[in-house]
C-alpha cells in the first residue's frame, strides 16, 4: 500500500467485502449481507438496497465501494453529496473481473495488481469430455415470482465459463419471470438451485424436480465476483462433472 496507513473502506458490495478481506483490507462497515466471518466486531450498516447513509458519513470513510447491480443510484448520489469518495465497480461477465479489481486495487493504492484478480489461468474443465455436448441447467434465482438470468448477467458468464448452457440465456430481460412448466418445456438437462440470492434447499427439491434434475449450488459461486472467481468457476464446472459422470 502506498502512504502510511490503509484506506478506511465502507463496502456496500458482499463480493468486494470479500475481496478486500483477501487483500488484508478490514472494511470500517460492510453491509447486514456481507460476510464478516472473519471482521469481528465490523459495524453493518444497513443492507444493499438500503444503507444508512447517515451513519456511513459519520464514520468518514475514504472511499465507498459499491456496484452498479446491487446498489441505488439514489443512495450513491446522496453518498456522494455528502462528500464522500466513490468507487463504483461494473461487472457483467467473468471477462470484466480482472480489470475491476485492477482498478480497484489501484484506487486503493494497492503496488499491484493481486494475483488473484480474475479467472485467469488454466480454463475450466469440460464438465462432460471434449467434445460432448454442454448439459443444458435452468437456474431460478428467486420464487414466488419464478425468476431466472439471461446472458447478460455475471451469473450467465460464470456458467458458461463452467461449460453450462442457460435456457434462459436469450430473454430480452435480464432477470426474466417464468414459472416452472415454462422452465419444463426447454428441457434442460439440470437445475441448478442457488442457495442465494433465493435460499434454495431441500425443501424446494421435490418442486423443482418437475423441471429436470436438481443440483444444490453455492450461489455465492454463481453470483459473487472478485478474489473467488476462478475457484469458483472450477468448483462448478468440477461438481457438474460429477453430475454428468452418474447420469
Amino acid at each position: 500500500m502506498t502512504g502510511e496507513r490503509l484506506p478506511r473502506v465502507v463496502s456496500l458490495v458482499p463480493s468486494a467485502t470479500e475481496t478486500l478481506q483477501a487483500w488484508g483490507i478490514a472494511p470500517v462497515a460492510v453491509t447486514r449481507f456481507c460476510d464478516v466471518t472473519g471482521l469481528p466486531g465490523v459495524p453493518t450498516v444497513g443492507g444493499t438496497k438500503n444503507p444508512d447513509v447517515a451513519a456511513i458519513v459519520e464514520l468518514g470513510p475514504d472511499l465507498v465501494v459499491l456496484c452498479d447491480e446491487e446498489n441505488r443510484k439514489e443512495d450513491a448520489e446522496a453518498l456522494e453529496a455528502a462528500g464522500l469518495d466513490l468507487h463504483v465497480v461494473v461487472i457483467r461477465s467473468v471477462d470484466d473481473v480482472a480489470p475491476a479489481l485492477a482498478a480497484l486495487a489501484a484506487r486503493l493504492g494497492l503496488r499491484r495488481e493481486p494475483e488473484t484478480a480474475g479467472p485467469g489461468g488454466p480454463a475450466a474443465p469440460d464438465p462432460v469430455g471434449a467434445g460432448a455436448r454442454r448439459p443444458r441447467a435452468f437456474v431460478p434465482i428467486w420464487r414466488r415470482p419464478w425468476m431466472t438470468l439471461n446472458r447478460d448477467t455475471y451469473g450467465d458468464s460464470v456458467l458458461a465459463a463452467a461449460g453450462v448452457a442457460n435456457v434462459f440465456a436469450g430473454e430480452r430481460e435480464r432477470y426474466p419471470e417464468t414459472d416452472l412448466d415454462a422452465a419444463a418445456a426447454r428441457r434442460p438437462d439440470v437445475v441448478l438451485a442457488p442457495s442465494e440470492p433465493y435460499p434454495f434447499g431441500p425443501r424446494h427439491t421435490a418442486e423443482l424436480s418437475r423441471v429436470a434434475p436438481v443440483v444444490p449450488v453455492d450461489g455465492r459461486d454463481l453470483f459473487w465476483w472478485g478474489v473467488r472467481t476462478r475457484a469458483a468457476v472450477q468448483r462448478l464446472a468440477a461438481q457438474l462433472s460429477l453430475v454428468a459422470g452418474a447420469g
